[in-house]
């Protein structure tokens, strides 16, 4: 007996040292993932759990082409860091604050949680080969010590890119510092965020969050008869009443982008704000948000309120946000 205890002993040691030894034994280290106080309480699923490697793997991801099935585009190749991970011009959604969101893409094709929104963008949209990222020594190394498997699938590929995307948080604004009375507006900032949070200018009934989006869909009458392209939402539910709905798109790094509306159609804040003044067309599905005290759906705003506006809007841009360097290419 004491020859057995003393030779189980002996293996507990070997077992115990060859795991100091081998960094993947150890499992992945617990990341701690800092969301602004004034935020709402920001929900990781427990199949999930935010990890050091997990993160470090999905930003590896993001900004690799190999991601895609003909290795020409990665997720960095349309939301570009400077721009606040978009690309100015185009109508493509940033990526920022998701881990708040429900509801992704313009018409809503993908609901529940980030990473349903990383496994349609990998499956579906760059439709990618596992098989690249197991055959890769670097990549196989990294995929066992974050999520103990020898052979990686679409599923850990999107939960690492969903990782990465909940550390992609924006709340460092002059916006922000100004809540925490770290900036002072300037009087045309003030009057513009007056008008944000008022009947009068009326932006806060679907921006009104410190996230700056509601999450929903909403016709805001760009079209006296949704068709086509502008059908949104009714795309995906074929509800008659859902003609015309896109999801409200978050206004947090608004001015970067230099294209607005799922179309794209207006390419200055200026313009976005007279569509609201006095651009507004009636349709059976127009949110009825947009009829409340108006007189042909004018809001009567002044050269001058117009301008306060915009440029309370672009207090919404987190310089910190776009040159944060844990953000940024680790390729490079």
């Amino acid at each position: 007996m004491k020859t057995i205890k003393k030779y189980l002993f002996l293996c507990l040691i070997i077992f115990s040292a060859c795991q100091k030894n081998d960094p993947e034994a150890s499992g992945p280290t617990a990341y701690k993932l800092e969301t602004p106080v004034h935020f709402p309480l920001l929900q990781v699923p427990e199949d999930n759990p935010m990890t050091q490697e997990g993160v470090d793997l999905g930003r590896r991801l993001f900004y690799d082409r190999r991601l895609s099935n003909d290795g020409t585009r990665s997720c960095s190749s349309c939301h570009v860091q400077a721009s606040g991970f978009t690309t100015p011009g185009t109508t493509v959604l940033p990526i920022v604050n998701l881990g708040w969101s429900r509801n992704f893409l313009w018409k809503g094709k993908v609901r529940g949680q980030l990473e349903d929104i990383t496994l349609f963008e990998v499956k579906e949209f760059f439709k990618a080969d596992p098989a690249v990222f197991t055959n890769d020594p670097e990549y196989a190394r990294m995929f066992k010590k974050a999520y103990r498997v020898e052979e990686v699938t679409h599923k850990e590929l999107a939960y690492a890119l969903a990782q990465f995307f909940r550390t992609m948080i924006s709340a460092n604004s002059p916006f922000d510092r100004n809540m925490q009375n770290k900036y002072v507006f300037t009087p045309s900032e003030e009057n513009g965020m007056q008008l944000f949070f008022s009947e009068k200018g009326d932006c806060f009934h679907c921006h009104g969050n410190v996230l700056f989006t509601n999450n929903e869909f909403h016709n805001i009458g760009l079209e006296a008869a949704p068709d086509g392209q502008h059908l949104g939402l009714y795309e995906i539910t074929g509800n008659p009443a859902d003609k015309g709905k896109f999801k409200t798109p978050t206004l947090r790094n608004v001015s970067l982008r230099k294209s607005y509306m799922h179309d794209g159609r207006f390419k200055t804040l200026e313009e976005v704000v007279e569509h609201y003044n006095s651009g507004i067309k009636a349709s059976p599905t127009l949110d009825p948000l947009l009829y409340k005290n108006r007189d042909n759906f004018n809001l009567g705003l002044t050269e001058q309120e117009k301008q306060d506006l915009v440029a309370f809007l672009e207090t919404l841009t987190d310089q910190e946000f776009v040159t944060n360097p844990n953000l940024s290419n680790p390729h490079k």
